[in-house]
C-alpha cells in the first residue's frame, strides 16, 4: 500500500479503454495551434536556459471592464485595446528578432489572409531598422515547420495577384525547421542558415 504525503491512499488508476472514438482522437484546431505555440515557447525556454538567445512571447494587450470576485478573481469581460503587432520578438548574436507564427492546415500554400495588414507594416518597420523579421509556419497536415523571410511575405502580400504563398515557394525560399526533442522545434538552427 502506497501512501501520499497527506496520508491518502494510492490507488492505480484503471486502464482506459483501447479503442477510442475519433472524436476522443481528434484535436480541435485551436488546440492544435496551441501545440504549436507551445513547442515554441518550450523551445524558447531551452534557447534561454542554454543562454542562446532571448526570445519572448508577446503578450496581447487587453483592457478588463468587469471581474467577478465571488470565486476569486474571474474576468467576466474584456476587449482589446489594440491589435497586436507579431507573436515573438527578442535578441540573437546581437540582432532584434521579430516573428510571426501561423498554422495552416492547408497542404499546397498558406493562404495569406491569416496575416494582418499592421502585422505587415510591424515587420516592414523592423526590417526597415535593421531587425530580423521572419515568419515561422507550420503546415500541420504535412507535418512540415518553414521560417520564411518576412520581405518575401511582405512583397507577395502587397505584390502578388495569389492570395497565399505556394507551397513550392516555402520549399525554394525557406528554410524548414527540424523537429527534436529539446529543443522541440530547431529554429534558431534554420535562423542561422537564412540570416548569419
Amino acid at each position: 500500500m502506497i501512501r501520499y504525503p497527506n496520508g491518502q491512499i494510492y490507488k492505480k488508476e484503471e486502464s482506459k479503454k483501447k479503442n477510442k472514438s475519433s472524436t476522443e482522437l481528434s484535436i480541435s484546431s485551436a488546440n492544435r495551434g496551441m501545440s504549436f505555440e507551445n513547442d515554441i515557447n518550450v523551445s524558447n525556454e531551452y534557447y534561454k536556459d542554454k543562454d542562446i538567445c532571448l526570445i519572448t512571447k508577446r503578450p496581447t494587450p487587453i483592457n478588463v471592464v468587469k471581474v467577478d470576485y465571488s470565486k476569486g478573481a474571474k474576468i467576466t469581460h474584456a476587449y482589446f485595446e489594440e491589435q497586436s503587432t507579431t507573436d515573438y520578438n527578442g535578441v540573437y548574436k546581437g540582432r532584434y528578432i521579430d516573428f510571426e507564427a501561423k498554422n495552416t492546415k492547408n497542404k499546397t500554400s498558406f493562404p495569406l489572409n491569416n496575416i494582418s495588414k499592421h502585422q505587415i507594416d510591424h515587420l516592414k518597420r523592423v526590417i526597415a531598422h535593421g531587425g530580423i523579421a521572419f515568419f515561422i509556419i507550420q503546415f500541420e497536415l504535412l507535418d512540415k515547420v518553414f521560417i520564411l523571410d518576412a520581405s518575401y511575405v511582405i512583397h507577395f502580400y502587397e505584390h502578388e495577384e495569389r492570395k497565399s504563398i505556394p507551397y513550392s515557394c516555402f520549399l525554394q525560399s525557406g528554410i524548414e525547421v527540424e523537429r527534436s526533442y529539446n529543443p522541440r522545434l530547431k529554429y534558431i538552427d534554420a535562423i542561422d542558415k537564412l540570416y548569419f
